[in-house]
């Protein structure tokens, strides 16, 4: 593997050097990480390039959680069927909501239940009627598409759809739901909760302001007349803005490589109305796995999201993940993965995000085998258990907020 040439800004040098060389920490991850050794846990940190003001930012507005009643910080993790499970995003920042002690915050939900798809635990979606999946991936491609490069579109009336936030979820109750939707005249859509209605097209969404917080939530659907067929649904953004906290947009797609969230016309109109303030992307496995696969074309890819990204925020801090080491048909160890990882620090240096090495974190290449060994993945090599997606979560909280804690500290 090539040595990696890290050049750190005066900030950086100051802060994130000290984190990782000066200053040994109480380690903030579970027990059970240490129990196994072919994790490396000493490369649990951020790399950045020249520039890493972004980061400084979201530094600067994370230390103001608590001090402001009503402060939210936004953070979007972009994957494939890693995000979609939901167990590592959430882990991630239930990290935060618990250490910060916060209720507020939110998620940017999608009905994965009722596209008849595994999703997160932390919401559940409900519903009575018929719907078609829409995905970016394979035979299930159809447009329009959103954020969530999915979607789930009906033509029929459909009563008592809805959402319920679960025990596992950073917040107990919201007062606020977004629904990203198509506005078609053909179909009145409206909410059995008490709950006052704004639309707002030119944003692509419907606006409910509850007047009591709730955990759950009904719609219905009544097709009025034949004019337009299709009523689409993009997503859910459930919120409680009663009170700081951290929002959660884990925007997953199972099967989706590094050029299926391209294909998202609504990609960008609708990150800006998330105006995230931490973005994540953890895509390539499904890339690493096509026998197509070509390092310029992934970098070109990555080009392309990152400037997605910084067109919803110019500020938005970026961290993009290499690729975990996977196997192909279970058997085979896949070089494609140490290829994918050059690729990452290339794209740092180019656009000055950082990067979170998951692949040397995870041991390198054919270390997949030791985690299912271990119990923390799948068999077929390619997924996590549920323990290690939990693993990841806390991994990537501790290599976030240890120069947070270290610039705490010192001051």
């Amino acid at each position: 593997m090539k040595q990696k040439n890290i050049v750190l800004n005066s900030f950086a040098s100051s802060l994130f050097a000290v984190a990782f060389i000066l200053l040994p920490l109480q380690p903030l991850i579970s027990q059970e990480l240490n129990k196994h050794t072919f994790i490396q846990n000493n490369l649990n940190h951020l790399y950045f390039s020249k520039d890493s003001s972004a980061f400084l930012k979201f530094y600067e507005k994370l230390g103001k959680v608590n001090s402001d009643e009503k402060s939210r910080i936004t953070v979007v993790h972009m994957g494939g069927s890693h995000v979609q499970g939901g167990t590592w995003s959430n882990t991630f920042i239930s990290n935060f909501q618990n250490e910060f002690k916060t209720d507020g915050g939110g998620y940017f939900a999608f009905p994965y239940k009722i596209a008849k798809t595994n999703g997160q635990s932390y919401v559940n979606s409900f519903s009575n009627g018929k719907w078609k999946k829409c995905r970016a991936v394979g035979t299930e491609f159809c447009l329009p598409l959103g954020m969530n490069a999915m979607s789930i579109i009906t033509n029929d009336s459909v009563n008592n759809f809805g959402l319920r936030l679960t025990k596992t979820a950073i917040c107990s109750s919201f007062n606020q739901v977004k629904v990203y939707h198509n506005f078609n005249a053909s179909f009145q859509f409206s909410c059995s909760s008490m709950a006052i209605r704004k639309d707002s097209a030119a944003l692509g969404y419907s606006i409910f302001q509850l007047s009591t917080p709730l955990d759950s939530i009904t719609f219905d659907l009544v097709r009025i007349d034949t004019l337009k067929k299709d009523f689409i649904i993009y997503g859910f953004s459930i919120e409680n803005n009663l009170s700081s906290g951290f929002y959660l947009a884990g925007l997953g797609a199972n099967g989706a490589s590094s050029n299926s969230f391209l294909k998202c016309l609504n990609l960008v109109e609708q990150l800006k109305t998330l105006n995230p303030d931490l973005m994540i992307i953890s895509l390539g496995v499904n890339d690493t796995q096509s026998k197509g696969f070509e390092k310029g074309e992934y970098i070109e890819h990555y080009d392309s999201l990152i400037t997605m990204a910084k067109k919803a925020n110019p500020d938005v801090a970026i961290i993009l993940t290499t690729t975990t080491d996977n196997y192909i048909k279970r058997r085979t160890s896949n070089k494609k993965t140490i290829v994918a990882h050059d690729a990452m620090f290339e794209l740092m240096k180019k656009h000055n995000v950082a990067v979170w090495d998951l692949f040397s974190i995870m041991g390198g290449y054919k270390s997949m085998a030791k985690w299912y060994k271990a119990g923390l993945a799948s068999k077929d090599k390619v997924h996590f258990s549920p323990k290690g997606y939990a693993m990841l979560g806390d991994l990537m909280f501790e290599a976030l907020y240890k120069p947070y804690l270290n610039k705490k500290n010192k001051s």
